[in-house]
């Protein structure tokens, strides 16, 4: 007979103030009473049809009166914006079936999982409160990589500081560590920056379509008290066509028409010109600005680098020349300048993987390279130039892809980019993103130096309407490979059988939080267990 253990609600609530460890720990006990009583659901659908699978009402389950945390060692000093590595977040728990619950950890953070892990062995009970079915329960775990990471693009799209929120909460209940703001792009820029205030006010969509420096104090604040680091993008060179409205004379290039494809990889082309005291002072005073408030949530900072052409530096006045011998020393120099003074503000720099393996740059040891390309096998080449990378293949990891072209062909032309399919479809659905492999083909004397990985959302065909189920539950697949690793113990890939019932309830999970996730399975699967296996080759 299986053992039912009640839960009661005996928790405090967490401290106002700095985020420190007893406020990371504070959060994720109220995180906990909030998740089980308040956030939960009635698990019929993963239960044969009409039956009886509660609990009895008046059943003599042991209740939960309290919870032990234990932290075995003391948190680094950074505990609240930790570098790779630096924090142990694993954790052990214990439930017994006389209701006795121990959650131990050497960090903070540790603690934390422990909790998010505790709150997912619960159900909601239809007669009140919450109950489990599966105590005991006895587990150590920790992460396979340190680094792991959902990214989210609010320049081509806005979204509000609430949907960014809600994206953090979820990121943070499938035990994510890092959440990439790609926050500027050529299409708008968003951000504000209180020195330079004509950036936002004529380079946002509109006026108050922008994320106030209050606002982005909120969202690293929030995401650091949930052990999230929030690390923002300012992508540079390219990428940079909207500072032009407020700063023309800084962008080369810019939104060249009917041209633009030849100078951007996608419109309104345009980049900063690469030789021009006058961006050096700009980016200067962005920085300056920018890095002494994100400083205190999170250690690293992000400077872009990715799909910088050539062609658009022979429309650069200081420069008029597409040729990589000349184009490349200036490159150096522009990433020099930018890292150099993110080292001064006591920050670590990442960069786009082309600026490593197209530009052949020098980078320094600490500097993150972030991969993204497939046919190159980026992760690999990164590692063995002594590099640590974070993988994330757009062939498995980008959440956007499949939704064919939002590019509008004139109808002299169109036929030939009939079906009209985007440039990473299909779309990358759960199974394939569980069968990525962050370490395959990096060497067994390398694999130290794949420190985790990144999941994107971008949104040229994303916003607040689709956000959610575009990114939930698929980009939970991605959070598992990243905590338990793409092999299991004997090293063959992880059972998609085993997998699938967890992500469909992690699914639900979401939906109690208001995490609007779509489903991966009809509940005729769930009901029935392996009835929709199939066992055939194809």
């Amino acid at each position: 007979m299986e053992s039912k253990l009640f839960a009661s609600a005996t928790y405090g609530s967490a401290a106002n103030g700095s985020v420190t460890s007893a406020q990371i720990i504070g959060a994720a006990v109220q995180r906990t009473y909030q998740t089980i009583f308040n956030q939960n659901y009635i698990p019929w659908k993963f239960h044969h049809r009409n039956s009886d699978f509660e609990p009895s009402s008046n059943s003599s389950g042991a209740v939960v009166k309290s919870i032990k945390l234990v932290q075995n060692a003391s948190d680094p000093a950074d505990v609240g914006r930790p570098l790779v590595g630096s924090v142990d977040e694993s954790y052990t728990l214990d439930l017994t079936t006389d209701g006795s619950v121990v959650i131990s950890g050497k960090s903070s953070q540790g603690i934390a999982h422990g909790l998010t892990t505790f709150t997912q062995l619960f159900y909601k009970y239809s007669g009140g409160g919450a109950y489990t079915p599966l105590a005991p329960v006895s587990t150590t775990d920790a992460p396979k990589f340190p680094y792991r990471s959902l990214q989210m693009d609010v320049a081509r799209n806005y979204y509000p500081v609430t949907d960014v929120l809600r994206m953090i909460d979820a990121a943070a209940y499938n035990k994510f560590n890092h959440f990439h703001l790609h926050a500027t792009d050529s299409q708008s820029w968003p951000l504000e920056i209180p020195s330079l205030p004509n950036l936002t006010s004529l380079g946002a969509y509109r006026k108050d379509l922008i994320y106030s420096a209050s606002d982005l104090q909120q969202i690293q604040q929030y995401g650091a008290t949930l052990g999230v680091e929030v690390v923002v993008e300012i992508d540079s060179p390219g990428h940079t066509a909207s500072i032009a409205y407020s700063r023309p004379d800084l962008i080369a290039a810019f939104n060249s028409q009917p041209d633009w494809d030849a100078y951007a990889a996608e419109p309104p082309s345009g980049t900063l010109k690469l030789n021009s005291p006058a961006v050096y002072d700009f980016l200067e005073q962005v920085y300056s600005d920018l890095l002494p408030r994100v400083k205190p949530y999170t250690s690293y900072f992000h400077t872009g680098g990715d799909e910088v052409k050539e062609s658009a530096y022979l429309l650069d006045d200081t420069v008029n020349s597409s040729s990589d011998a000349v184009l490349q020393p200036l490159v150096q120099k522009f990433v020099d300048r930018n890292h150099d003074q993110i080292r001064a503000n006591g920050l670590h720099p990442l960069v786009w993987e082309e600026m490593l393996l197209q530009w052949n740059l020098t980078l320094g040891d600490d500097v993150l390279i972030q991969t993204w390309e497939s046919v190159t096998d980026s992760v690999a080449k990164t590692v063995a130039k002594g590099h640590k990378a974070l993988a994330g293949n757009y062939n498995y990891w980008y959440l956007d892809c499949g939704q064919g072209q939002w590019l509008d062909f004139y109808p002299n032309i169109s036929a030939s980019y009939w079906p009209y399919a985007d440039y990473c479809s299909p779309r990358k659905n759960w199974r394939l993103m569980y069968s990525y492999d962050p370490l395959a083909n990096v060497p067994a004397n390398s694999t130290h130096l794949v420190v985790g990985g990144v999941v994107a959302i971008w949104s040229e065909q994303v916003d607040s309407a689709n956000l959610d189920r575009m990114v939930w539950p698929r980009a939970g697949a991605a959070a598992e490979v990243l905590w338990s690793g793409a092999k299991d113990a004997s090293g063959q890939n992880r059972s998609q059988v085993t997998a699938s019932p967890r992500l469909s309830d992690m699914r639900e999970r979401l939906l109690a939080r208001g995490v609007m996730a779509e489903p991966i399975q009809m509940v005729f699967c769930l009901q029935d267990g392996e009835s929709c296996g199939e066992v055939n080759e194809g």
